[in-house]
């Protein structure tokens, strides 16, 4: 079987001592920046430093919203020879606090660019209370459509960090579009899956593309449900994978862990690892026919067992678990009772929806998500 081939050593070996890797000069002008994320078991992002031909900075990625982030992204641009205020420009892969949350302190120290896809800088303009606790109802209602008990579907949608009123992205980046940072040839990749608008880079010139969180040497990203994200995220997801393994000669540089090489073979890993599920799922809803999507996720194995995991980690994986489901009901190998309208949002009693296998009737030829290659105007 065909395996990655690890080209970021010191970061493997950092990722096994659980310490962070050092700042590293990845190509002449290109480093990779370790900045720390609190109590996570990803334990940090890599950020990366462009340097540009008027002694300025590019980032991608900016870092978690914490003091020690920012001290750590601030040391790190040091230790490449620039300062903080030399960053012109800020790429961010997607609208997970971990890639986007230092934007806010960032751009009180300069006037970068900010660019980003348009379907993840939609969620990150300024929010009133009023409109957080709206989206807040909202996703705790579409736990209790899944199943979820009170404790867990109590938990809502984690909010995320926001741009200041009034500050908006500066330019909104489509698939394909040049990212006109000076000095490099970089363009985005449009990747939804992980969020509606994840986007990876590539620089064809220098044989690299910054993976985000869509590719990552070891780990499988979360792909979930939620009001945020897209009809179906897990069939787009397997669609931006199967897109991605174009760029198989390039050397991919992840937001975690270690840069590596062998794109087509983690490519092929992870669609194997979600047939597999799939199949697995389909599996769990034979044994038990009307089985809610919690019903169903406490079914199917996970990389600790269900019980042992916190209420977090159990919302993640019911949202992982529905995002499945619907590429099934997709395929026409699953079939559900209907799904409560938002108009019942304030009713006490909503009757979960409940999967079964698809009768004959029902069932119909579908295509593989993967098979399928959306345009950027329409992603269903």
């Amino acid at each position: 079987m065909t395996t990655i081939e690890v080209t970021g050593r010191l970061q493997q070996q950092a990722w096994a001592d659980k310490v962070l890797p050092p700042v590293e000069e990845v190509r002449p002008g290109l480093w990779s920046i370790p900045v720390p994320m609190g109590p996570n078991p990803l334990r940090y992002v890599l950020v990366y430093a462009l340097a540009l031909p008027d002694g300025g900075l590019a980032l991608i990625d900016v870092g978690w919203p914490s003091d020690e982030s920012w001290q750590a992204l601030v040391d790190g641009i040091r230790g490449t020879g620039h300062d903080v205020t030399d960053v012109r420009s800020a790429a961010i892969t997607h609208f997970h606090p971990d890639h986007f949350g230092l934007v806010p302190r960032l751009l009180e120290h300069t006037d970068a660019e900010l660019l980003m896809h348009r379907d993840d800088a939609c969620h990150l303009r300024y929010h009133s209370d009023d409109e957080v606790e709206r989206q807040l109802d909202e996703a705790r209602w579409e736990l209790r459509v899944l199943g979820a008990p009170a404790d867990v579907a109590g938990l809502g949608l984690v909010d995320f960090v926001r741009l200041p009123d009034g500050r908006t992205v500066d330019r909104e980046l489509t698939a394909d579009a040049p990212l006109d940072i000076p000095g490099w040839n970089l363009r985005a990749i449009w990747t939804p899956g992980h969020t509606p608008g994840h986007l990876c880079f590539a620089d064809d010139d220098a044989g690299v593309i910054f993976t985000g969180d869509h590719l990552l040497p070891r780990i499988s990203p979360n792909v979930s449900t939620s009001p945020m994200q897209t009809q179906s995220p897990l069939a787009d997801y397997l669609v931006s994978l199967a897109n991605t393994e174009r760029m198989r000669d390039h050397e991919a540089l992840p937001s975690h862990e270690y840069r590596f090489r062998g794109l087509g073979a983690r490519v092929t890993g992870l669609l194997s690892h979600h047939e597999e599920r799939l199949t697995e799922i389909t599996e769990a809803v034979a044994a038990r026919p009307e089985s809610t999507a919690w019903e169903i996720t406490q079914a199917v194995r996970w990389s600790r067992p269900f019980s042992d995991l916190n209420l977090t980690m159990k919302r993640l994986a019911l949202r992982e678990t529905d995002a499945h489901l619907l590429v099934l009901s997709e395929r026409g190998i699953l079939s559900s009772t209907p799904a409560p309208t938002e108009a019942d949002l304030a009713d006490d009693a909503i009757e979960p929806v409940r999967w079964s296998l698809a009768t004959v009737s029902e069932h119909h030829t579908s295509s593989s998500p993967s098979a399928i290659h959306y345009t950027e105007e329409n992603p269903q």
